[in-house]
Order: C-alpha cells, then structure tokens, then sequence
C-alpha cells in the first residue's frame, strides 16, 4: 500500500498493551508486529515506551550479587596478604640486624658457619 491508499487507522489501548505484552514476553518481535499490521516500527516503538515494563528514562541495571560478594572477599584477602607481607618484612629485618650485630660482637660470619639443608 501507498501513503495515499493508507487509511488512518486508531488502535485501541487495549490493543496496544496486548501486543507489547506479547512483545515483553518475546512471543512476537517488533518487526513481525509492524509487518503484520502495517505499522512502522517507530509507532510500535512509542507503544511500548507508553505500556511496556520499561519506562522512558528508567535503566535496567543488571548485577550479581555473588560478583559484589566475591569482589570484597578478594579485597579483604588482598587486605590480610599484605599485612602477613608487612609483618614478615619486619621480621626479617630484625633478624638481619641480629645477625650483623653478633657478626661484629664474635668476629665471625655467622651466615657462612650455618649449615642449610637441602
């Protein structure tokens, strides 16, 4: 059909709901809707801004709880690694000064007279 042999048309708002119910429910896309009753896609669009679940304006934010969860509980390990890391480093460097106190004291290399095993 032509622009000039359309004839206007009104649907109801039943009509519409319906059809962008059927929509939300993915029983039927947005273009097999335009072909079946010859209207364009733009006017289904602005049906289904007026009745669909979705607003205009509103977002759907999609997030997994478990991801936020998991997230903070690598953190918190993170957190509790570098703290073992920290107290570690402390110890070491306490040792270090240890030993190179009782190397000057006793006059003997004290790291070489250790035996390491394998």
């Amino acid at each position: 059909m032509t622009r000039k042999e359309k004839q206007m048309r009104r649907f109801s708002d039943a009509f519409k709901r319906e059809k962008v119910a059927m929509i939300d429910e993915g029983k039927v896309s947005v273009t097999e809707l335009s072909e079946l009753y010859e209207v364009t896609r733009s006017a289904i669009y602005k049906w289904i801004q007026q009745y669909g679940k979705k607003r205009q304006g509103e977002r759907m934010v999609i997030e997994k709880e478990s991801e936020g969860v998991k997230t903070k509980e690598y953190l918190e390990r993170i957190k509790q690694r570098e703290q073992e890391i920290g107290r570690q480093q402390i110890e070491l460097r306490y040792l270090r000064e240890v030993i190179a106190y009782w190397n000057k004291e006793l006059g003997v290399d004290l790291e070489k007279k250790v035996e390491r095993p394998l």
